[in-house]
Formats: structure tokens, sequence, C-alpha cells
């Protein structure tokens, strides 16, 4: 076979490698929507004298970007949000409260500290894995003050957790609809648990 011959075979094999590479990148991004993986490690609601206590538990890496955008800074709001719902046969279920919990994360290069800002409270952490431990976590979350009566129908809690865009800058904000790298969000919903 001439050395031409052979040159061709073997640029057809390396170009068809080369694509099947990345025929199986684009696959595994579009498998995961190129989106960040949050994982809720632990989601628990409880009846207690004084209402609903919830605790969870969300893991997460940062994306680059995002990280990139704190160190630059720029400061980024996590949201908690638990809605309790009874359910009900005849007409659509009715919401008995929201509780909201939200955390205001910036870096400051001057001190090269962490800042998360809670119910107008500030804290400082010296790394940033630190800071994200105190959002990514609660336990003892009461999010109805009123007791739900043991005989009462039924209910559930849509618990939510994300990065919420709508309070980065206005110039940021542009052209984040096609960046999956700034949606950090899950959601569940789970039964509140009966009274024995």
């Amino acid at each position: 076979m001439p050395d031409s011959s052979r040159r061709a075979v073997l640029l057809r094999a390396a170009t068809a490698m080369a694509a099947a590479a990345m025929a199986g990148t684009v696959r595994a991004q579009i498998a995961t929507g190129g989106k960040p993986q949050v994982e809720l490690t632990q989601l628990q609601v409880l009846r207690a004298e004084d209402g609903l206590i919830l605790s969870y538990d969300v893991h997460f890496e940062l994306p680059r970007d995002v990280e990139d955008a704190l160190y630059k800074g720029v400061a980024v709001v996590f949201v908690a949000r638990a809605e309790v719902f009874r359910e009900r046969w005849y007409w659509s279920d009715k919401s008995r409260n929201v509780a909201e919990r939200r955390w205001r994360l910036a870096y400051q290069p001057l001190t090269r500290r962490w800042r998360v800002s809670f119910d107008g409270l500030s804290q400082h952490y010296g790394s940033l894995t630190e800071a994200l431990g105190v959002l990514q976590r609660s336990s003892r979350w009461r999010i109805l003050d009123s007791s739900i009566a043991p005989d009462d129908r039924s209910h559930y809690v849509e618990f939510s957790f994300e990065l919420d865009r709508d309070e980065l800058p206005r110039p940021l904000q542009i052209g984040l609809s096609d960046q999956n790298e700034w949606t950090l969000s899950v959601q569940r919903r789970l039964s509140v648990p009966a009274t024995r």
C-alpha cells in the first residue's frame, strides 16, 4: 500500500475517532442538560407542638462562572422556600403558608473573607466552603406556626432551593437564560407525616 493511501486511511480513522469522542461529550452534556448537579441529601418534615418543622441538607459545587463572578465582587443570593398545602378532593389544593429564607453571599477582596447575610445579620468566614456550609443545611426550621390538627386533612410541603438569578446585577442577567451554569436549583415534594 503506498504511503499516501496509508496516510489517507490513518487520517480518516483519526477523524472518525475524534468525531466519536466529540459526540460522546455532547451526549453527556445533553443528558445532564449542562446544569450543575444539586443533590438534596436530606429533607424531612416533622409535626411539633408549635407547628411544622423542616430540616434539609443540600450539596452542590459552585460552577466556575459563578465562582469567578463572586471573586470579582458580584454578590449572589440563595433562596430556600417551603410551601405547605392542604389537599382538597373537590378543588385545587389550598396553600396554608409560605416560608422563605434568603442568604446573600459576597466576597470581600480587601479582607479576603466571605460574608453571608441573613435576616439583616452578617457573618464572616475564611473560606468559600465554610460560607456555603451555612446556607446548604438547616435544621428545625419552623415553616408553619400553627400546628395541624391530628384529624385534619392530609398536608404536603413543596420545597425548593435555588440561586436567585433575579437578584444579580442587570448587566449580568442579560443572556443568562441560555447559560445553564447559573441554574442551581432543586425541588421536592413530601407529605406531612400523620400523627400517631
